[in-house]
């Protein structure tokens, strides 16, 4: 792993029919690049389901993966501007999650699903389990 991964958090998704990979992310402060970016992890799942909220305006939401739809994921800097898009663009023309899945966990170095259950906050569960 680089000495300044990123933390991305993601969504496989389908709206009206067709795929979308909204993302979003920040670098990782070396403090929390050996223990579990929990506060991190919490701050970008809170934008990126924002981000989902508000697209809802255009038509109904759909999980394209189940509990492996949204995804917190460390990577490399270099990854960042050719990796990920190439894997974006593949399956939002694909949809081929098994692809998708196989070459994100090749370029990740820690990867969890986020999830929520009532009256619970925010679980972070090492993916793939």
């Amino acid at each position: 792993m680089a000495d300044a991964p990123y933390l991305v958090a993601l969504a496989l998704m389908e709206q009206e029919g067709r795929r979308a990979l909204p993302l979003t992310g920040r670098s990782l402060p070396a403090e929390a690049v050996a223990a579990e970016p929990t506060t991190i992890a919490h701050a970008l799942a809170l934008e990126l389901l924002l981000r989902l909220w508000q697209r809802s305006d255009e038509g109904a939401l759909q999980r394209a993966c189940g509990v492996e739809s949204l995804l917190l994921v460390e990577l490399p800097m270099d990854a960042l501007p050719e990796a990920l898009p190439t894997l974006k663009a593949a399956w939002l023309n694909s949809g081929d999650v098994e692809a998708f899945q196989g070459g994100l966990r090749a370029i990740c170095g820690r990867a969890w699903t986020i999830s929520v259950a009532k009256f619970e906050s925010v679980t972070l569960t090492p993916w793939p389990a």
